[in-house]
């Protein structure tokens, strides 16, 4: 029985040495993909700053394709290495466990936020990002993603769906939390016009619907420092022509600095924006403003 406790007394030290080196393996190998993580995004922001302020639109229109491809090879290559989710629902599959026991009431909101966001980065992913417009200033590029006509609670509108690329963004961790913050105030107006130039009607707006601050909290493989959003915009009269719609987006640093980029998107408005002649544009209120303000011919007539 000696013997019996000795060997018992050998065996739990030696399984408790394994146990602790497999500990001590684990620790170290998530340390090396946190690191090669790291290392992905660091490469990320330093190729991302000429795609941001590349002046040259069929330039950077060119560039998009070969620059996410860099990228998601590099991702592609770390979740192998690392055996990570390549399927990129890891965030959407623990909202469904929580969902199953009923610790969520806010599922159909996560799910809605996650698609909005895994739309934008399939497109990266698969190279078929294509934006209808871009503009850039103060370092930040805004993309008009796409500008479709979608229903909106039974109603026809204009969906123009953004992406922000750039926005100051600051890492809080207390040491039990992390949390990003992330300083991109947007601004939004319309002015539409009639095929002569005068003044219809203007719309305005503020921040966007559905705001998307930190897309890596949806999907941890997301190109970072960008914002998603969306205006929804009603069908506008069958005469008007031509809109002009201004973009502002306001963003301050860390050190107390802030940008204002503008941005200023002119376009004649397509057919499905518009409503059918003589249908009415709903919430609309008139305004009494000066003839010259109204029609540029006016105001060029005036001494």
């Amino acid at each position: 029985m000696r013997y019996f406790g000795v060997l018992a007394l050998l065996a739990a030290v030696l399984g408790g040495s394994i146990m602790f080196h497999k500990r001590l393996k684990a620790e170290a190998l998530e340390a090396q993909k946190d690191a090669d993580a790291a290392r992905i995004q660091k490469d990320y922001l330093e190729r991302v700053g000429w795609m941001r302020t590349n002046p040259d639109e069929k330039s950077y229109r060119e560039e998009l394709a070969p620059f996410f491809k860099t990228y998601f090879e590099q991702v592609d290559a770390h979740l192998t290495k690392y055996k990570g989710n390549k399927e990129f629902d890891s965030y959407i599959a623990e909202v469904e466990r929580k969902a199953e026991g009923g610790k969520d009431e806010k599922v159909a909101e996560r799910k809605a936020a996650y698609e909005y966001t895994r739309k934008v980065f399939d497109a990266f992913r698969k190279g078929k990002y294509s934006p209808v417009w871009t503009a850039t200033d103060k370092g930040m590029r805004l993309d008009v993603v796409s500008a479709d006509v979608v229903m909106v609670q039974g109603t026809p509108q204009v969906r123009f769906l953004l992406a922000l690329w750039g926005a100051q963004r600051e890492l809080k961790d207390d040491g039990k939390v992390k949390k990003m913050i992330t300083s991109a105030a947007f601004e939004a107006s319309w002015k539409l016009t009639d095929a002569k130039g005068k003044l219809f009607g203007e719309m305005k707006g503020q921040d966007p619907s559905n705001k998307i601050d930190y897309p890596e909290r949806y999907i941890a493989e997301f190109p970072p420092q960008m914002v998603l959003g969306h205006y929804d915009m009603d069908l506008v009269p069958s005469e008007v022509a031509k809109m002009e719609i201004a973009f502002k987006v306001s963003s301050r640093s860390t050190s107390g600095g802030t940008a204002d980029a503008n941005y200023l998107w002119k376009l004649d408005v397509p057919s499905d924006w518009r409503l059918s002649a003589g249908m009415k544009w709903e919430g609309a209120t008139e305004e009494t403003r000066p003839e010259e303000e109204i029609d540029p011919a006016a105001a060029a007539k005036t001494p």
